[in-house]
């Protein structure tokens, strides 16, 4: 891989069409975003890519795109790669709720993608699309009864029990959203829950559920746990349809349903031909052992995912509606089962070659 000075291009295909215009992926290296840069290649669009020069990038390796070495933290790398594209994918995430120190997180979810948005502010674009998360929505009060809840469900109601992953989501969707109010960059925000699907090489914190299950090696689970997920494929698909009708400064929910950790693991399972986790693990004992965990990470110096945030994220949140999505920008979700299926396959199939 070359230096952001002198890109690497692999022959992108010509558009094909007056409707075709050119996309900046950033985060391309990441499962959503490799997802976006696919789909965007399928389609016949001229694709350019951002990636640090650390990233992995066999989830693109092989695609006709532009490469161009940066970060979201360096203006000039994101200018550079911006010049002259009409939509940007802008797929940066830390997703580590259990950092001992919080500081990377608002680093990233915010302070980058103020840099990001700044030099979106100097360019002509069609789209920015934005990609947020289901954890900037409210959750709904179970004892009333209340439905779904949809883009327009009252003001976010739960960032104490959140910690400072959710608070800098939150603060990053605003700072969009106020890019998107004040005219100055036309950001969607995409809110995106749990993806499932292949190409999970990292893999993810719940695609590492996947991965144990399909393997024989998840024997438990929680009982009284769900989440909203949805395909990558699908979660992708959103994000290039945001790209291309999305509603200005509007808010779209990416989730297909919600579903039970114990549906997630059997379906994996199933899947693989492997035995289904037997023990079910009460809620609580899980949060206990969240508490030992932030202790011996106290103890240790040394970040360790098992904390009483990263446990209660795994169930707050209500179920959803995605109608808006569908209804604006013609989004039809696959079934997510589909989906999880899929991952099995996929990380059946790495052990496999490993």
């Amino acid at each position: 891989m070359r230096d952001v000075d002198a890109p690497t291009v692999d022959h992108p295909p010509e558009p094909t069409g007056s409707s075709r215009r050119s996309h900046l992926v950033i985060g391309a290296s990441g499962f959503l975003g490799s997802h976006v840069v696919r789909q965007l290649v399928e389609q016949g669009e001229q694709v350019r890519v951002l990636v640090r020069a650390t990233s992995s990038t066999q989830g693109i390796d092989g695609l006709p795109v532009e490469r161009h070495v940066g970060d979201v933290h360096d203006a000039e790398s994101v200018r550079r790669a911006m010049a002259g594209v009409d939509v940007v994918h802008h797929c940066v995430v830390d997703a580590r709720p259990w950092l001992r120190d919080p500081a990377p997180l608002y680093r990233t979810n915010v302070e980058g993608l103020r840099t990001v948005l700044d030099v979106a502010a100097d360019h002509d674009l069609h789209r920015f699309v934005h990609t947020s998360s289901i954890g900037t929505l409210p959750i709904a009060d179970r004892a009333t009864g209340a439905g779904p809840v949809t883009e327009q469900s009252g003001p976010h109601n739960w960032l104490e029990r959140g910690g400072d992953y959710i608070r800098s989501r939150v603060q990053g969707e605003d700072l969009a959203l106020s890019y998107a109010a004040g005219g100055r960059v036309p950001v969607v925000s995409m809110c995106v829950a749990n993806t499932y699907g292949s190409g999970d090489f990292l893999p993810t914190p719940h695609g590492g559920f996947v991965k144990l299950a399909a393997r024989g090696r998840q024997s438990w689970y929680v009982r009284g746990v769900g989440a909203e997920a949805v395909g990558v494929r699908d979660a992708a698909r959103a994000l290039v349809l945001a790209g291309e009708r999305g509603a200005v400064g509007e808010r779209y929910i990416v989730s297909e349903r919600h579903l039970s950790m114990r549906d997630v693991l059997d379906t994996a399972a199933d899947a693989a031909g492997v035995a289904r986790p037997r023990t079910g693990i009460p809620v609580g004992v899980l949060a206990a052992g969240g508490f030992v965990g932030e202790q011996v990470a106290r103890i240790l110096r040394r970040d360790i995912r098992l904390t009483r945030t990263s446990i209660r994220l795994m169930h707050v949140m209500t179920p959803l509606d995605h109608g808006k999505a569908t209804r604006e920008l013609g989004w039809e979700p696959a079934p997510v089962h589909d989906a999880i299926r899929e991952a099995a396959a996929f990380f059946t199939q790495r052990k496999r070659n490993q």
